[in-house]
């Protein structure tokens, strides 16, 4: 295969070998707060989605998949809109995903994966850039109505398979490794 620049050009094919168009796969941009308590950095803040229609705008979930995914585990997370920079979207996670004002966080941690979705006929894999950022949260889980549970949750002793969006490989490309191997390659 040729190689291919991530510089983007907003046709439809590149114009020439400095160039690409964005993946047939897809390609999402996301930033994720990993929080763990005072004193407990094994531990980190998942929650169980709610169902409530103000995911599908505030982080990108319409509600078939955010009733498919309430009973698993999921960061605080959201893909970035479109020219805010991960610094921003982290903030933002704070404030709308957890009501927090997240001011001392460290990062990001920048990974990248490709990979083929399942149901995907795409030539190109799925290409996701992650933006992971760390910080110390409260003592006690916050509430939010945007969630049924919101947790302290030991990674190394959760199975991989409890976590939804692939939430589970994101920890581990971080550090964090849930106690089975990744499902993907």
């Amino acid at each position: 295969m040729a190689r291919r620049f991530a510089r983007m050009n907003p046709g439809s094919a590149p114009l020439g070998p400095a160039y690409s168009v964005v993946p047939s796969g897809g390609m999402c941009l996301s930033a994720f707060v990993v929080l763990s308590p005072p004193g407990e950095p094994k531990r980190v803040l998942v929650g169980r989605v709610a169902p409530d229609p103000r995911w599908e705008e505030i982080g990108a979930l319409d509600p078939e998949r955010a009733a498919r995914f309430a009973n698993h585990w999921m960061l605080p997370a959201t893909q970035l809109l479109l020219f805010e920079s991960p610094g921003e979207a982290a903030r933002r996670i704070g404030r709308e995903l957890l009501g927090l004002e997240l001011t001392d966080l460290s990062g990001p941690q920048v990974f990248s994966e490709a990979y083929r979705r399942p149901e995907s006929t795409a030539e190109d894999p799925h290409w996701d850039l992650h933006f992971v950022f760390r910080g110390t949260g409260p003592r006690t889980p916050p509430a939010h109505p945007l969630w049924r549970e919101l947790t302290y949750l030991s990674v190394g002793e959760t199975d991989r398979a409890g976590f939804a969006r692939n939430h589970g490989d994101v920890l581990e490309l971080a550090g964090w490794v849930p106690r089975d191997p990744p499902h993907r390659s």
